[in-house]
């Protein structure tokens, strides 16, 4: 995550978010990657949608069982995700990648969209899972980037893990909460969270806010942090507190079988703070999705 001085940076950073094989293989359609080259372990470069885009992938790739694929947050990188990693990996096939303008992936050519870092994610997936159903997990703005893409790819994505996604609101909600004349740590909230909306992040993706789209019936796991971080920001720590659960609130709508949990000691790192609470959910919902 990038660091900043302040209340304001730190709880900016949280809204949104959130030996190597150095050999790049080619990018095939999507599903058309053979099982075999799916089934490494370890971190390796592969190309998807035309970049470079590093992958780590751990345990079994299973016949009829899905893989897991870990979306971090914003200003994170795949690394983040290692401990986790190697807890699912004991009973499921889990990869990680990071996503353009993060860790060891090539720099976007420029501005990102849902749809271009969508295109990238679709690429991932058919190497890492070509003949496998596919559980998205995702932190934060990687919640969201999942959020926005499994009902588009209901073919493929048979599962969603949300892990404090940020808010499909999020714009509306920061802006209602604090307002254009806000002074201090809120004022600096405001305005770095409104600047990465726009782009201005390393992986400079333009976040717009959106309804909901439904998934169908996939089992969705949205899971809250139970620590109010937030609510230690000045005056508008409350509000912003709010308007966050009731964004996971919202979330519970992509899905007939979704279901809220709070993670009652975390902050806004679910899986670093109670990762018994983040294993606990994916391999539920990878379970259900084995059948």
């Amino acid at each position: 995550m990038h660091k900043a001085g302040g209340t304001a940076a730190v709880i900016a950073a949280c809204l949104l978010l959130t030996a190597c094989d150095e050999d790049t293989e080619a990018d095939p359609a999507p599903g058309s990657a053979p099982a075999s080259q799916a089934a490494f372990t370890g971190a390796k470069k592969i190309t998807a949608a035309g970049k470079s885009v590093n992958v780590s992938c751990s345990g079994t790739l299973e016949k009829g069982k899905p893989v897991v694929i870990l979306l971090h947050g914003g200003g994170d990188a795949l690394d983040k995700f290692a401990g986790l990693q190697e807890t699912l990996g004991k009973k499921n096939r889990v990869c990680s990648y990071d996503r353009l303008g993060a860790g060891g992936s090539d720099q976007p050519a420029g501005p990102q969209t849902f749809e271009t870092t969508g295109k990238v994610l679709t690429g991932v997936i058919g190497q890492l899972a070509p003949d496998s159903p596919v559980v998205l997990a995702g932190h934060s703005l990687g919640g969201l980037i999942a959020a926005r893409y499994a009902p588009d790819h209901q073919d493929k994505v048979k599962g969603l893990v949300l892990m404090d996604a940020t808010s499909p609101t999020q714009e509306a909600d920061l802006v209602r909460e604090i307002p254009a004349g806000a002074t201090g740590d809120a004022a600096g909230l405001r305005t770095q969270t409104l600047a990465v909306f726009k782009g201005e992040s390393p992986e400079k993706l333009v976040v717009a806010d959106a309804d909901v789209k439904s998934a169908g019936d996939i089992p969705v796991e949205v899971i809250k942090h139970g620590q109010e971080y937030l609510a230690q920001l000045p005056q508008y720590g409350p509000g912003l507190e709010r308007a966050w659960t009731e964004g996971q609130v919202k979330w519970l709508a992509i899905s007939t079988r979704s279901k809220l949990t709070i993670a009652k000691t975390s902050g806004h790192y679910i899986y670093q703070d109670q990762p018994d609470v983040a294993v606990r959910e994916i391999e539920d919902v990878a379970a259900r999705v084995a059948g």
